[in-house]
């Protein structure tokens, strides 16, 4: 393993980065300050002073030594975040956390810092130069990385000054920085070791990052294998004749890829990017097989220099005319219509239980579809086993790498596993595949897994490892396991996390809420009451929760089962109340899509503690419905505490209630949940998703001593009055052709259960009385037909149907 300076008497390390500078304004620069921001970090952006001025400058009489001119560059590039999709920023205000300035003014500023990011163009010279002109103005305690994607850490560092090397090493942010999970850290050998795990823990648990620490090699880990993954499907598709579209309907989630799979990927990334990266690659590597894997196609090279190079250029390997999508024939040069691979074979992988059964099915298909797959997989894994100990010390760093840095499911080692190691490396072997012989070595003593439980395979030892897992990764299905399962059934257990916390998981399909959930929300805190702290409302799905079980409330309403279906409505009801009024404290955890249901039940909880990627609003009128589960009253008393009492604008907030669920408001991040009132000021964000449930668990024991539940108050409703104003802007809508007719009824009988009713105006009511009239409204919904045929569409096509 590479060894790294020890802790030195003389070396000085910031406790914390409060503050930091990024050099370099860029697409990759801006992100990243963007993504400190949303940690709450404040940066300072600089970029180059410009040589000349624009016609606008001219005209406002600016010179070339005006600061607004000397800034323009970061200052233009700050304000493009606002307009970028996906937003780099999780709320607009964090754009004041971003200074801007110049690389010549602002040079002084350096010694607020306390991490310098480097993010400038990618040529060794210019970093070279750039460090030697920075490097006087960095304090001895600060610590100095470049954003890199490929050059070498080690001749950048050449540059530096010797009491500065010991605290330079690459972070290699993975694009954009908001959204991948990836953090490479490639130290030199003169980083001091504190250096490094001071930047692994602050990047996990301050940025919310996935950190794996690289050696210094072409490209790094993820890099270096995606770019090779990518060339040798390229290789294979012309091989075997094989279309654009066909390849990505088999390399995408079939196999446990992103949607994307390989050619929309390097339309999205940029094909003149991907070529960047591949050529960095070879011109680093000696001649040989893999350095001809890294010559890019020409095919590539020829999209480049007609400037095809994919989306941002409105056209690459695909090629979007109006509605339709058509895909490039690499013999022509001519775009067709859209191929896939279809039929009884691929249905047949799909059918499978589980992704891992699906990947192994796909790969080691007798037919096309594995003929594709296999030498492409059989390429990539033998590749990774090779790089093992070259790129990285563990095959744990290069899975993770490729799980977090391309959104594979499955890491090579992984896939290996699951398509069964003995039998697939003797494949291999006997295809002429290159199997390094450390993989025999492993076969040989015995061991034909290279994960088993907790522990992994490593390389140097020749022995199974225990893996390094943060103690603030909770993972439900472990601590079943290990913990025992307290309460259960066929949509949820009650599982013990610890110190006499647990948690509620959803287990039912898409974690969507069913009469078995509601159940199990009782029985659970009648447990939690007599026995434990209190409870987190916790799941380790994609999604926190979808909503409720869409398909069984149609059936119901088809077979007109109003009983049963008001019986429903009620139990979710008292459920969601069960929870807002439990003695113990309950803490709910939303991450991802939060909708619907997900939303009601995290509404009446003591605290919420979301994960900065959090979705989360009511969005029952996309299927012609409104709020059920106590939605709507929730939303209301949440954006009428946002007031003290005798300053309370029950107008207000009734009107942003109805905004919220009328247009069906989804928040863009946890921060954006708070703008729509439906996550307090007292309310926690993760930035790591997979610490998520420890916040949690934290925020109940912070709150278990001495919690008493909310005192049962009346709330004051607009009445008559309101409910005509908030009709009056969905009649405005309706006549200015914005929503159908169908929509007006919904949007009437949502403005009734806000406003109260036929209320006057100040009057008091009860919750029960919202929820009573909440539940009238949502069934009289329920046997509408136009609402049965959105719900079914829904169910059917994914989207909302209008009409």
């Amino acid at each position: 393993m590479t060894s790294h300076i020890e802790q030195s008497t003389d070396l000085r390390l910031t406790n914390s980065i409060r503050f930091a500078v990024v050099i370099g304004s860029g697409v990759m620069g801006a992100g990243i300050a963007a993504h400190l921001a949303n940690a709450g970090i404040r940066s300072l952006m600089l970029d180059i002073v410009p040589r000349e001025l624009t016609a606008k400058e001219e005209a406002k009489g600016l010179t070339l030594e005006s600061p607004e001119v000397r800034n323009r560059i970061a200052s233009e590039n700050r304000q493009k975040l606002l307009k970028q999709n996906p937003a780099p920023l999780a709320t607009a205000d964090h754009l004041n956390f971003i200074e801007v300035g110049n690389l010549e003014d602002d040079l002084e500023r350096l010694k607020e810092a306390d991490w310098i990011i480097e993010v400038v163009v990618e040529r060794l010279d210019v970093k070279q130069q750039l460090f030697e002109k920075i490097a006087p103005y960095i304090r001895e305690d600060a610590i100095l990385s470049s954003n890199t994607s490929g050059i070498s850490i080690e001749a950048m560092a050449s540059a530096l000054p010797e009491g500065l090397k010991s605290r330079f090493l690459g972070t290699h942010f993975f694009n954009p920085p908001r959204y991948l999970k990836l953090l490479e850290l490639i130290p030199t050998e003169q980083t001091a070791r504190p250096v490094i795990d001071f930047m692994s823990r602050f990047a996990e648990d301050r940025l919310g990052k996935g950190v794996v620490e690289a050696k210094d090699t072409p490209n790094f880990i993820g890099n270096r294998i995606g770019t090779y993954g990518l060339l040798v499907t390229f290789e294979e598709m012309l091989k075997q004749n094989a279309s654009i579209g066909e390849m990505d309907s088999i390399t995408g989630p079939l196999i446990g890829r992103p949607k994307s799979a390989t050619f929309r990927t390097l339309d999205v990334v940029g094909i003149d990017t991907f070529v960047h990266v591949a050529g960095n690659v070879y011109e680093t590597l000696e001649s040989g097989e893999e350095k001809d894997t890294f010559d890019v196609p020409a095919e590539m090279k020829q999209l480049v220099e007609k400037g095809w190079v994919g989306q941002k250029a409105g056209q690459g390997f695909y090629k979007k005319e109006g509605k339709v999508i058509q895909e490039l024939n690499l013999q022509t040069f001519e775009y067709e219509q859209l191929k896939a691979i279809t039929g009884a074979e691929l249905d047949q992988i799909k059918s499978l239980p589980g992704s891992k059964a699906k990947l192994k099915g796909a790969i080691l298909n007798k037919g096309r579809i594995g003929q594709l797959l296999w030498p492409i997989t059989a390429k990539t894994l033998a590749y990774s086993a090779r790089l093992t100990g070259e790129i990285a010390d563990t095959i744990v760093a290069i899975d993770d790498a490729m799980k977090w840095g391309f959104g594979w499911k499955f890491g090579p080692f992984e896939m290996w596993d699951a398509l069964g190691v003995e039998k697939s490396v003797e494949r291999m072997k006997a295809e002429g595949y290159d199997v390094p012989a450390w993989i025999d070595e492993m076969l040989a003593a015995g061991n034909t897994s290279f994960y088993k439980g907790d522990q992994y395979y490593d390389k140097a030892s020749k022995a199974y490892v225990e893996k390094t897992v943060n103690p603030k990764e909770l993972k439900l299905k472990p601590l079943a396991k290990s913990n025992g399962i307290i309460l259960e059934n066929g949509g949820a257990r009650l599982v013990d996390i610890g110190d006499d916390v647990v948690a509620l998981e959803f287990t039912s399909p898409n974690n969507a809420i069913g009469v078995d959930i509601m159940q199990m929300i009782e029985q659970s805190i009648d447990r939690v009451e007599q026995d434990f702290k209190g409870m987190v409302l916790a799941n380790d799905g994609k999604n926190f929760c979808v909503g409720a079980n869409l398909a069984m409330m149609l059936m119901e309403a088809e077979d007109e089962n109003w009983f049963e279906l008001d019986w429903i409505i009620n139990k979710f009801q008292q459920a969601v109340q069960k929870i807002r009024y439990s003695s113990r404290p309950v803490v709910a955890a939303p991450y991802g899509m939060t909708l619907g249901g997900g939303t009601e039940i995290s509404l009446p909880a003591a605290r919420m503690q979301a994960a900065l990627e959090t979705y989360m609003g009511l969005v029952e009128v996309g299927v012609g419905l409104i709020p059920g589960g106590g939605g709507n009253v929730n939303t209301y008393r949440r954006l009428l505490e946002q007031t003290p009492k005798s300053m309370q604008n029950i107008e207000k907030a009734a009107q942003q209630t109805f905004e919220n669920i009328a247009m069906a408001k989804v928040s863009k991040s946890a921060f954006d949940a708070k703008t729509l009132g439906y996550h307090r000021a007292v309310d926690g964000i993760s930035m790591n998703r997979d610490h998520l449930t420890f916040d949690a668990k934290q925020t109940v024991l912070e709150l278990a001593d001495g919690y008493t539940a909310p005192v049962r108050e009346k709330l004051p409703v607009v009445g008559q009055t309101g409910k005509a104003t908030l009709e009056l802007a969905a009649y405005e809508m309706f006549y200015g052709g914005y929503i159908s007719e169908h929509d007006l009824k919904i949007a009437k009988k949502l403005a009734y259960v806000i406003s109260g009713g036929d209320l006057a105006y100040g009057t008091l009511v009860d919750e029960q009385y919202f929820l009573d009239i909440e539940r009238e409204a949502f069934l009289s919904l329920i046997g509408e037909p136009k609402s049965q045929q959105r719900m079914q569409h829904m169910l059917v096509k994914g989207k909302p149907l209008r009409n």
